[in-house]
């Protein structure tokens, strides 16, 4: 009788542990960085756009998110058409120096000519107050279009810190519509539309300042 006693006390006690190991693993708030990124020709993400990488292998969700980010989670601050950083002198790849590939320095971020809005290499720096820590993580969906989550899919429930936020709209043609709808979103990061950023991560700022995104 007390064998058993036990036995079913660590069972439970396992069972406990692996919940809160669980709890903890979620991955949600994970750092991870898009795979166009791995693209010489990228410049770079808009402020006005939410991104969703549904296959990304950085994530425990296998989901990465970009939420209202503008340019590359690699290159914080940027670089200018002709592909110099904002600081000279800096090695590529560095803070400050010339965009590259994530991982290679030796591949330059050339940049997509044909792109309207930006010129040649040129690559926006980070928001200040929505710099990637704040709004490129890993993430999960949490319910459809309508804040359910009783239609049969898959969804996650949020851990503390994220809240359930309405991200991704139908937009039609050929998107999945399997990923519409709310993802685990940062507490105090929704983007306001009629405030965008409108301060830029500058290397020269010293810490601590506005703009500084040491």
């Amino acid at each position: 009788m007390t064998r058993s006693i036990l036995a079913l006390a660590a069972a439970i006690g396992l069972t406990g542990i692996l919940a809160g190991q669980g709890c903890k693993q979620t991955g949600v708030g994970d750092p991870c960085v898009p795979e166009q990124e791995y693209r010489q020709d990228f410049n770079g993400f808009d402020q006005n756009e939410v991104n969703i990488e549904s296959k990304s292998f950085q994530c425990q969700t296998r989901l990465c998110l970009v939420n209202h980010f503008q340019g590359r989670v690699s290159c914080v601050y940027g670089q200018t058409s002709s592909g110099q950083g904002p600081v000279p002198g800096r090695a590529d790849g560095d803070p400050g120096g010339a965009c590259t590939v994530p991982g290679d320095p030796s591949k330059k971020i050339t940049g997509d000519p044909s792109t309207s809005n930006k010129a040649g290499a040129t690559v926006q720096p980070q928001c200040f107050g929505r710099e990637a820590a704040k709004a490129v993580y890993c993430s999960c969906r949490c319910a459809n279009l309508d804040g359910k989550t009783d239609d049969g899919a898959n969804y996650c429930t949020c851990p503390d810190g994220f809240a359930c936020s309405q991200l991704v709209t139908s937009i039609g043609g050929n998107f999945n519509e399997g990923l519409t709808g709310a993802y685990c979103v940062q507490n105090n990061t929704v983007f306001d539309r009629a405030n965008p950023c409108s301060t830029n991560c500058d290397p020269t700022i010293a810490k601590g300042k506005s703009g500084s995104c040491l």
